[in-house]
């Protein structure tokens, strides 16, 4: 095992020094075919002899206690096995790994929708059947002392506020100023693949296929719920159909399936519903924020105040870190951040995808198009000039940063006017059309990972770790770096991913996969290459790798002659180091987007979109650019369509499922132009690239947002601007 510290920038640039040629380009993933077809295998799909079927049941009470379960109806019925409701088996899902044990006592009922039993039958309609004929004793909480809507609970701050400077007085002297209090309503992950596990046991060892993004942390919290030793436990998710943060930590599906795998002594499958993914999984919390907004005379920020009310669970740790951005983005000396937790009973929130920016920005984009207004200036121009020269309040130097690049390229290609920003001026038939920018940005986020590669005697390579690929690409940018490290086609090298059997990295999860473990790939290779040096004879910077030839001086030789029958194999092991802490590194980027509403309905349509956006070295233009589509797509949901309903009375979510949980769809989204900005960051990882994958909902909606306003000149501060939000406030037709 090779293992190096990440103590300073990584100025060594080895990817651009290699021959092979492949980094960077827009190569198709080798999974695609697999999964297009079918015959990629899911969790879910595993087919597993003599496997069990499972179906959870729900608490249908708010707060209480499980009192009793009358068994003996559901034991009778045909192919019933047995009704498990053992205090491990329910888990809240553990945020980012966090290693405490997710295990709840079962009889303690804290929200509508938590896990309270699982029904084993030998298939799936039986046990379905038997769930929904369970009935459950309860004793239930006094309504009265129970907090279910956010505006009945107290907020507590959840950690010290930032405060610098006296921003009340700053406001009060500002030449421009503004005060606003925006909202958005709670979101759920909605990945397409459901939570699924199937759990064997064989006396010692249990072994789950299940839909997870951070095997290395989940492996201990599986073990710890189950009070085993993490050394018995076989975590594997080869496929993943997407997370979001919902699968970052371990959820009630797979302690259940693994309970009753042990206690019934054969393999137990259980696949969560789409309402129960709504239900008992995660959620993003609602925000209520209030945005302060001071400037001078020429539009630069003296007064920079953003504070947040979010809720969770009583006993929850996270809180959305709704000012995540705020600290690093723009200038203004007096400045305030705070959050602030309420505790409420509704299923616990989490990690939904970028968490913090994905909502804090959106608000904070939509706030700055206001204070543009107020001063009178494009608000590219705005945010041009609020471009701070360091962190504002750490006082470290930024990394890379590519905003206003960014802000340049996204306005030149969509083609940006910002000379005339009067609202409600154009007209097309039925509809108000409009423009509207926002500046993207979230945090870069580096863990310690470790990779294995191995050079194989006939001249291939197979890379392998713990590493999941919950459809961002992971086995295609993995592959890349060997064949570029290592010159070989990258079909001559194989990705083996998702299994607790290989080298631990951290995961998918924060958008730090690629650059962690792709930068564990590299280290290993750098130490085949060294290798390679060895035999050659000759020094590391006269070797060249292409095509499966090694060439040293006057030497070349194919691989196989080379290795003569021997595989190289390596552990590239990568740790983050002194780097953190040491710079503001963050990936950035900017929308514009223009909208069409409609004169009488208040229907918003979104007629075309442009990003721009600067991630470092792309490791695959292909899958880079996708994520950042497939991020503006989410931000047309979060500012139009996307957002959980509770029922007041009991918390119970009155909308889960993808019929009454409006994603945008097909006719919903145009044809997203989007394009990376030419970066190099050698503090962000050796491979000098940032992450990708959350940075595109990340100030979305806000673009959005300002869009309609300037097409309407409305301005709505609740998301999402659902139509009947509008249509009492449009202009007269």
């Amino acid at each position: 095992m090779t293992t190096r510290s990440m103590d300073a920038p990584d100025t060594r640039n080895l990817l651009d020094h290699t021959a092979q040629g492949v980094i960077g380009k827009p190569l198709d993933r080798p999974d695609g075919p697999a999964k297009v077809t079918g015959r990629a295998t899911y969790a879910a799909e595993h087919d597993i002899p003599n496997c069990a079927e499972g179906v959870l049941v729900l608490a249908s009470i708010s707060k209480g206690e499980v009192l009793g379960f009358d068994e003996e109806e559901v034991l009778a019925l045909p192919g019933v096995i047995a009704v498990i409701s053992d205090e491990r088996m329910i888990a809240r899902s553990a945020q980012g790994g966090a290693n405490e044990a997710p295990v709840q006592k079962v009889r303690n009922v804290e929200y509508f929708g938590q896990p309270i039993a699982l029904v084993v039958a030998e298939t799936g309609p039986q046990a379905q059947h038997a769930a929904e004929r369970l009935k459950v004793r309860y004793r239930v909480e006094d309504r009265d002392n129970v907090a279910i809507n956010p505006d009945e609970a107290k907020a507590e701050p959840h950690k010290e506020p930032t405060i610098q400077g006296d921003i009340d007085h700053a406001m009060k002297e500002a030449a421009h100023a503004v005060d606003l209090t925006y909202t958005t309503q709670g979101q759920v992950s909605a990945a397409m693949e459901m939570h699924a596990s199937i759990a064997e046991w064989d006396g010692h060892t249990l072994t789950a296929h299940s839909s997870l993004q951070m095997l290395n942390y989940n492996i201990n919290e599986l073990a710890d719920a189950l009070d085993l030793e993490p050394e018995r436990v076989r975590l594997i998710s080869r496929y993943v159909g997407g997370g979001f943060g919902s699968k970052l930590g371990i959820a009630a599906e797979l302690v259940a399936a693994s309970v009753a795998a042990i206690e019934l002594g054969r393999p137990v499958r259980v696949v969560m519903t789409r309402r129960q993914v709504f239900e008992c999984v995660i959620r993003r919390s609602e925000t209520e924020q209030r945005l302060r907004l001071g400037t001078d005379a020429d539009g630069r920020l003296t007064a920079f105040g953003h504070e947040a009310r979010v809720s969770n669970l009583p006993g929850e740790k996270f809180a959305e870190p709704v000012t995540q951005a705020s600290k690093f983005l723009y200038a203004g000396h007096n400045r305030k951040l705070a959050i602030n937790l309420a505790r409420i009973h509704r299923v616990t929130a989490g990690s939904v995808r970028a968490p913090g920016e994905a909502v804090g920005m959106q608000a904070l984009e939509a706030a700055m198009d206001e204070l543009a207004n107020a001063v009178g200036i494009d608000p590219v121009e705005l945010r041009l000039r609020n471009i701070p020269e360091r962190h504002p309040t750490m006082d470290i130097p930024y990394s890379s940063r590519k905003l206003a690049e960014c802000l340049h390229v996204a306005a030149e290609r969509f083609g940006w006017d910002g000379s005339d920003r009067r609202p409600a001026q154009r007209r097309e038939g039925d509809w108000w059309i409009g423009t509207g920018m926002a500046s993207a940005a979230r945090v870069h986020n580096l863990a310690n990972a470790q990779a294995r590669v191995t050079l194989q005697a006939d001249g291939t390579a197979i890379v392998a770790s713990d590493m999941t690929d919950i459809g961002t690409g992971t086995y295609t940018v993995l592959r890349q770096i060997a064949a570029e490290m290592l010159g070989l086609d990258p079909e001559n090298v194989l990705v083996r991913l998702g299994d607790t059997d290989f080298p631990p990295g951290p995961g998918s999860g924060g958008s730090h996969g690629a650059a962690s473990t792709g930068s564990a790939v590299q280290l290993a290779c750098e130490t085949i290459r060294d290798r390679l040096v060895e035999r050659l004879g000759c020094k590391p910077d006269e070797l060249t790798l292409k095509d499966g030839f090694a060439t040293c001086g006057n030497r070349r030789a194919a691989y196989p002659d080379l290795l003569q029958g021997a595989d190289i194999e390596e552990i590239g092991k990568f740790e983050v180091g002194k780097i953190k802490g040491q710079y503001s590194t963050a990936m950035y980027g900017a929308f514009f987007t223009e909208v069409a509403v409609n004169a009488w309905s208040g229907e918003t349509r979104v007629r075309r979109m442009t990003g721009a956006f600067g991630i470092g070295r792309a490791l695959n233009e292909k899958t880079a650019l996708s994520q950042c589509i497939g991020g503006m797509a989410w931000g047309i949901g979060q500012a139009l369509t996307e957002q959980l309903m509770f029922d007041r009375r009991d918390g119970h979510i009155v909308n889960p499922d993808l019929a009454e949980y409006h994603v945008p769809v097909n006719l919903d989204v145009p044809d997203l132009d989007a394009v990376l900005v030419e970066e190099r960051d050698p503090a962000a990882s050796p491979l000098q690239a940032k992450g990708v994958g959350e940075l595109g909902i990340c100030g979305a909606g806000g673009a959005i947002c300002n869009a309609i306003y300037h097409a309407t000149g409305v301005r709505v501060r609740d998301f999402p601007i659902t139509p009947d939000k509008l249509i009492a406030q449009l202009p007269d037709v």
